[in-house]
């Protein structure tokens, strides 16, 4: 644990993927690196092996042996129709970095109480 009670590295910036469907799933992760590994990992491993044909099977398991994860998770993506978008280096904002006040005092400032009311 850090100084501030938090994970060691945080708060810092976080990668995020977001599995589009019905009820969209989001995977968070340290890094785009490690957010590929988890991917391929929930998304791809479980995946069910008639659901492909031969070419794309065996492209899906060699980017997996090799470790390319992305490689593996786009072309799972491509075969199965799924939509999966990614971020790679989102913030992550604490209480500490924006607290109330601070909060409060930035919006006053914001375009939204600039200029003239509408008619």
């Amino acid at each position: 644990m850090g100084a501030s009670g938090g994970t060691l590295g945080w708060p810092g910036r976080v990668a995020v993927g977001v599995l589009h469907g019905d009820t969209p799933e989001v995977f968070l992760a340290e890094s785009d690196a490690v957010l590929g590994r988890l991917l391929a990992l929930r998304l791809v491993g479980p995946s069910r092996p008639e659901d492909f044909g031969p070419g794309i099977l065996e492209e899906i398991r060699s980017a997996l042996l090799e470790q390319r994860w992305a490689d593996a998770v786009t072309a799972w993506m491509l075969a199965s129709g799924e939509v999966l978008d990614g971020y790679p280096d989102e913030e992550v904002v604490t209480e500490e970095m924006l607290d109330d006040e601070r909060a409060s005092m930035e919006i006053r400032l914001s375009p939204i109480f600039g200029g003239q009311a509408g008619p």
